[in-house]
């Protein structure tokens, strides 16, 4: 029997600092995962002022989780310890397996009057994998197909699959999908997902109203209890959308137009032991690798 997926909580990005002094939205990544498993935090950081975003991320050591870089206006380049160098720009996206051990720079520029745009996802990794090698997969904008689909909705598939169509990212523990959805005025999409997997959307443009629902803000599922009654059902741009489980999902327009990344992947249920960019599983193996990091024997593969 089918069963489509519930709001479980919709909650507006926050201001943040992060690198040498880049101004960002944080979409989630406040220390919970236990809601967002097996996704760590996911970054909006697109601007309108190069003072806000130029500092950019200076060399900074990685290890148990994968970064996944997705462009929408500039570039950014980076470099790391492997020698991998390397720009990306609109369109394009950066899947990239720290694993064992990774020391990188991302450096973003503007794109046309100055903008830049973007959104940083990091994914954990299981403990199995945790010492895997990095790798890099670099995605250009002609990599990631797009599916029309009915009314007029325009989906490029990064990874996992859209009416037979699949993207170019595979073969990751994980299980993920990320989607980039364009709907027009008066569309609904619908969207199958696999049970058991945590799904959530973040609106990068317009509005839109998700799974029929017309409080999204009234429940908040950590607790909190009931909110704002008198709010609009439409989620709006900067908003994320947490869903409760279930087999498909349902978004619909009314007179706007809406865009929204729509992202999901199978939980890990595994103790998290988070410090800044590293992420294992135990103190003690963060204890290791901050050590290793001072002795210089972080890098394991070369």
């Amino acid at each position: 029997m089918e069963r489509a997926r519930k709001i479980r909580k919709v909650a507006a990005s926050r201001p943040t600092l992060e690198g040498a002094g880049v101004r960002l939205r944080r979409a989630f990544g406040f220390g919970d995962t236990a809601l967002t498993d097996p996704f760590l935090l996911l970054d909006d950081f697109r601007g309108d002022h190069p003072r806000d975003y130029l500092r950019g991320f200076p060399w900074h050591p990685h290890r148990g989780i994968e970064t996944i870089t997705y462009m929408l206006e500039g570039t950014v380049e980076h470099g790391d310890s492997m020698g991998n160098s390397g720009t990306i720009g609109a369109g394009d996206a950066q899947w990239m397996t720290a694993g064992s051990g990774i020391i990188h720079q991302e450096m973003p520029k503007p794109g046309p009057g100055g903008r830049m745009g973007g959104f940083q996802l990091w994914a954990n990794l299981p403990a199995s994998h945790k010492m895997m090698d990095p790798r890099y997969r670099d995605i250009t904008l002609a990599d990631i197909p797009v599916v029309e689909g009915s009314s007029g909705v325009r989906t490029r598939v990064l990874c996992g699959q859209v009416q037979g169509t699949r993207g170019p990212v595979r073969d990751v523990v994980i299980e993920p999908e990320y989607l980039d959805v364009t709907m027009p005025p008066g569309a609904r999409f619908e969207h199958p997902t696999p049970a058991g997997h945590t799904v959530f959307a973040y609106v990068i443009e317009g509005k839109a109203l998700f799974c029929d629902q017309k409080d999204p803000y009234s429940y908040d599922a950590e607790g909190a209890g009931y909110l704002d009654l008198q709010r609009s059902p439409w989620v709006e741009n900067a908003h994320l959308v947490l869903l409760e489980d279930g087999d498909h999902l349902v978004v619909s327009t009314n007179e706007e137009a809406t865009r929204f990344l729509l992202i999901s992947g199978k939980p890990l249920r595994e103790p998290v032991a988070w410090y800044g960019p590293i992420v294992m599983n135990t103190r003690e193996e963060l204890q290791i690798a901050f050590e290793e990091y001072r002795k210089g024997t972080f890098i394991k593969k070369k």
